[in-house]
């Protein structure tokens, strides 16, 4: 496999098959971008679909979304998993609001420098709202590269996986190329084709069932409804969970995710 084989099966399946009417993919406002990639970290593009859109009518600047109480942001949020990712946002929101005047910065660096703003969210932004030429990695990026470079060998380092896209990278077409590139990935995946597990830079998600993950989610949902004693959250899941429980709640209180007031909790105002 060339560079310029891999290049063009990759525009030819964009160009047929590529996930065009995705609602961030009909924008460059970089807060759209954002809210896309943060909630479609570990969460389905179906599934996050929904929730992008209603978000958007309540939350549709970071003005907005800096000026709610966490409570309400938290309480948006609900169903759509890994919670923390909300606060994340509210944060980098209120960040946006006091250092950019309520304007998304536009270098990596600087995006960089909000809350919760890693390297690969601040490319992704940085190659979809501003087209900047950037090269990150993702799962299904991981998986075309792998699938057609490394399909024999049992592991691979991302630096390998980055050098092979610094070759393919077309100037000036980063929003072009990103959307295609995982478009095809993804289209790699649902055809059975799973290699990120040779990728020493992959990480597997764990199971939700029986995890803290779902004892949190448990937690905000039922304090979504109101404030709620200290006994009442550490049976939501029964008694076998209570141990589970207690450490969580002492954890999304670390977090600052609630409050405590006495024997009760809450979302924050």
């Amino acid at each position: 496999m060339t560079i310029q084989q891999f290049r063009t099966i990759v525009w030819k399946h964009y160009k047929a098959h590529g996930r065009h009417s995705l609602p961030w993919r009909a924008t460059t406002d970089p807060y759209r971008i954002l809210l896309s990639e943060v909630m479609l970290q570990q969460t389905q593009v179906e599934r996050v679909i929904p929730y992008y859109r209603s978000w958007m009518k309540v939350y549709p600047t970071p003005r907005r979304l800096a000026g709610a109480s966490l409570a309400d942001v938290l309480t948006h949020w609900q169903g759509l998993g890994y919670n923390r990712r909300a606060k994340m946002l509210h944060e980098a929101a209120k960040a946006i609001v006091r250092d950019y005047d309520g304007k998304m910065p536009k270098s990596v660096e600087e995006l960089e420098s909000l809350p919760g703003i890693g390297p690969y969210t601040a490319r992704a932004v940085a190659a979809f709202a501003h087209n900047q030429d950037v090269i990150f990695i993702e799962t299904n990026i991981r998986t075309a590269i792998i699938h057609h470079f490394f399909r024999a060998r049992k592991i691979v380092d991302d630096t390998e996986i980055q050098k092979i896209l610094e070759k393919a990278f077309p100037k000036g077409k980063s929003r072009e190329w990103y959307a295609a590139l995982m478009d095809y990935g993804a289209s790699l995946k649902r055809s059975g084709i799973r290699l990120n597990d040779k990728s020493k830079g992959h990480m597997r998600q764990s199971a939700f069932k029986g995890s803290g993950r779902e004892v949190r989610g448990a937690i905000l949902r039922e304090l979504a409804r109101g404030s709620a004693s200290r006994a009442k959250l550490l049976s939501i899941l029964g008694p076998a969970r209570k141990e589970q429980a207690t450490e969580q709640l002492e954890k999304l209180h670390r977090e600052g995710m609630i409050c405590k007031e006495g024997r009760s909790y809450s979302l924050p105002a």
